[in-house]
């Protein structure tokens, strides 16, 4: 299909110990910024913007990414994802990342806002060969509505598929559709209205880490629920649900640093855009 509102293809490869984009190319409501290069690593950061501000009634994105090995790259975005009232047809978004052995990609944006009335459906696929990295952050967030329901969006559905050499090794599938489901119940929201997902691949991956992991979640104080799971190939996920999309930042942040230390002897950059 070609009626995309907005795509954005990005390829990545080493040169000479550093990441630099093979290929770029943008068009419509979707935007990549020039790279930034935080220290020395080698690595790179990309913002991806969405200049429009907003996803509104069909709208629908494509974004494609690859990193061949060695490449290193941090994409984020350069504020959330807001998705306003869909009264004809669900707003779309399509990413598909493609990550050669030794590549190490990091996929970071900010939290996605579903407004009153919203409907949105976001799939992600990611095709890794062995020996590559990938980690990944989502945040849901219910938007401000005028009636001060917690949760007035329509549907919010999260698809992820993550291939490693091939095989299907995580299928994730988050739907929440209020007006159907009780959302503060058990198996939903449990009382929480924030949801975070963290997803990290690597064949580094052993229980010491998700030990450290557990332990530095478990020393916030605040109120939350957390579950971290190891994957059918070598990985795992944080699951969260809060009170405030800060709370669980400053979690994911905090596991992040950890990880990218541990796989990558690199202490990762604030992203942090204001």
């Amino acid at each position: 299909m070609s009626d995309w509102t907005g795509v954005l293809s990005l390829d990545l490869e080493e040169r000479k110990g550093k990441t630099v984009a093979k290929n770029v190319y943008f068009q419509g409501a979707l935007k990549v910024m020039r790279p930034i290069y935080h220290d020395n690593s080698g690595q790179v950061c990309y913002y991806l913007l969405n200049p429009g501000g907003g996803y509104l009634d069909g709208d629908r994105y494509k974004l494609e990414i690859s990193a061949n090995e060695d490449a290193k790259v941090t994409l984020t975005t350069q504020s959330a994802t807001k998705v306003y009232k869909t009264p004809k047809s669900f707003a779309y978004q399509e990413t598909t990342i493609s990550l050669k052995k030794g590549s190490y990609l990091e996929y970071l944006p900010d939290p996605l806002i579903a407004y009153e009335n919203a409907r949105y459906k976001q799939k992600n696929v990611i095709h890794m060969e062995r020996g590559a990295t990938f980690l990944s952050t989502d945040i849901l967030t219910p938007g401000w509505s005028p009636s001060g329901e917690r949760f007035s969006y329509d549907t919010v559905q999260l698809l992820t598929e993550i291939y490693l050499d091939g095989k299907l090794g995580m299928f994730d599938h988050i739907k929440l559709t209020p007006n159907n489901q009780n959302l503060s119940g058990l198996g939903f929201m449990e009382g929480y209205t924030h949801l975070g997902s963290m997803v990290a691949i690597s064949e580094n991956t052993k229980n010491a880490l998700l030990d450290e992991l557990y332990e530095i979640i478990q020393m916030e104080k605040a109120d939350f629920k957390v579950g971290i799971s190891r994957l059918a190939v070598p990985g795992f996920s944080i699951r969260i649900l809060a009170n405030s999309t800060q709370l669980i930042e400053r979690i994911f942040n905090n596991c992040h640093k950890i990880i990218s230390e541990k796989w990558t002897n690199h202490t990762p950059n604030s992203l942090r855009k204001y």
